[in-house]
């Protein structure tokens, strides 16, 4: 499948979750078989070879791509979730949305200090919310790999809120 057919399969449903937004809907995508294994196949064929020690997924969508790529991979998984969601120690950051505020947690010991994080979510938007997750691998000692993502909207400019981390992503809008 070209990168056209993955994302032929990604439903537009406009005004959700509010009035103006145009939500990109993976449901279809990832209900499709090939369509699925073709995304977790050629992330792990952008990865296998690199230094990776753990695949971090943000709730919640991010859960459905970095498990799997976790599992090819070998290494660990670790969520970044939203408060009250984890049960031990956490370090938490609130950061804006585009339609207001939100937080995010991650377990303090969630992985060693210097271990490199490979970040996996399902959009890249405004950035906010991986800038957010960023914030908190680095406040738990970790080192970004680099931040994939399956779309990227790029009108939105989310790579600017970045701060030149590095950043994939495989379909763009």
């Amino acid at each position: 499948m070209t990168r056209q057919d993955l994302a032929s399969l990604i439903r537009n449903i406009p005004d959700f979750p509010i009035p103006g937004i145009q939500f990109k809907d993976i449901t279809t995508l990832i209900g499709n078989g090939q369509a699925f294994s073709e995304v977790i196949d050629r992330l792990h064929e952008r990865y296998q070879n690199q230094q990776i020690d753990a695949v971090v997924g943000i709730e919640s969508r991010g859960f459905i791509f970095s498990a799997p790529l976790a599992y090819r991979l070998g290494v660990g998984l670790v969520p970044i979730r939203k408060p009250g969601k984890l049960p031990a120690a956490t370090y938490q950051i609130e950061y804006q949305l585009e339609y207001g505020t939100n937080r995010l947690e991650i377990h303090r010991d969630a992985f060693q200090p210097g271990a490199r994080m490979l970040v996996i979510d399902d959009l890249l938007a405004t950035g906010g919310t991986i800038a957010a997750a960023c914030d908190l691998i680095e406040m738990a000692g970790g080192q970004i790999a680099e931040l994939a993502f399956v779309i990227e909207l790029t009108f939105l400019n989310g790579r600017e809120r970045l701060r030149e981390r590095p950043v994939f992503s495989l379909i763009q809008f």
